[in-house]
């Protein structure tokens, strides 16, 4: 029998995605509500979903469904204990973020440390004109060399962020974890880490256990000169914390890519920040051309050595 395959939010990958080489046929939507899954999977046995929940309840209506083939690494909005439960497979995306996330993390911290923002905004007000020699120093210039980093998340993004934090000649700090050190390496107790980090920078999963793992005590124990980057999901910080710490200089600047919320149709504390040293971008650091290829043919993989008996990348 043929699979039925729907894609719930094609929209939110931007890259040819081929066919399987499979007998089937497809559906695709643009984007799908919440209330709306069910009726779209009445009939799937194979559903691809980027950023669609699929919960128990929606699980228990869909007798159907054989699979679900996550477009993209994070699968949180998937109930996998269910999908276990009732024998359905989830396969997630690995690596294809490797290059594209840690490159735009140094994005944030290159233009946050170098206060790119606040120098902009002077030049388009103005004031160069204004000053009497050829440049002037109103915003500090922090260099990266031998500055120290600290990663939560020693995966495939944290260590590329590492090798890159390496070749500008950073120390390199990995947060120590209840499964840190399984695979081998160095790790630093969080207070440590905080306490010694000129920048922080998030790259692990999103869990019951580590949310908001970044707050007001761990915001206090930083450097007053450091920078917070979160390029992995937004309910790692309590974002009512952190704006309060920039606001009150706790810290000297974040970056974020995510927030606990997407899209943020009820406010979020940080949309309200109005502040040079903080820099919010739309939850693109995953999606360079290249990035979204990789993930769009690794998809179909996933899909196709499912079907063919020999799965890739499950998580259930």
């Amino acid at each position: 029998m043929a699979e039925h395959i729907v894609f719930l939010d094609r929209s939110t990958l931007q890259a040819s995605v081929r066919r399987p080489a499979f007998e089937h046929t497809w559906q695709e939507y643009a984007t799908t509500a919440a209330a709306q899954t069910v009726e779209r999977l009445q009939d799937a046995t194979i559903a691809i979903s980027n950023k669609v929940p699929v919960r128990a309840d929606a699980l228990a209506q869909l007798p159907k469904l054989r699979m679900i083939a996550v477009a993209a690494t994070g699968y949180d909005l998937i109930d996998v204990p269910a999908c276990r439960e009732r024998g359905i497979a989830v396969a997630n995306i690995r690596n294809y973020a490797r290059h594209t996330v840690p490159e735009h993390t140094f994005a944030l911290i290159l233009a946050l440390r170098r206060s790119l923002l606040e120098y902009r905004l002077d030049v388009e007000r103005g004031r160069w004109q204004e000053v009497d020699q050829f440049c002037f120093f109103d915003h500090p210039i922090r260099d990266l060399y031998g500055s120290t980093i600290g990663i939560f998340g020693e995966g495939v993004i944290g260590q590329g962020t590492a090798a890159i934090a390496r070749a500008f000649g950073m120390r390199v700090l990995f947060a120590a974890h209840p499964l840190a050190g399984a695979g081998g390496g160095e790790f630093t107790p969080v207070e440590h880490l905080l306490a010694e980090s000129d920048i922080v920078t998030l790259h692990c999963p999103l869990t019951a256990e580590n949310r908001h793992m970044i707050g007001p005590d761990e915001l206090s124990k930083m450097k007053r000169s450091a920078i917070l980057i979160n390029t992995a999901r937004g309910g790692l910080v309590d974002e009512q914390a952190l704006a309060t710490a920039l606001k009150q200089g706790l810290i000297a600047g974040a970056g974020f890519d995510v927030l606990s919320k997407e899209p943020p149709k009820g406010g979020n504390p940080l949309l309200e920040l109005r502040l040079p040293n903080f820099i919010l971008t739309p939850h693109v650091a995953w999606a360079s051309d290249g990035a979204m290829q990789f993930l769009a043919d690794q998809l179909i993989d996933n899909i196709e050595l499912f079907v063919r008996g020999t799965p890739q990348h499950l998580v259930t």
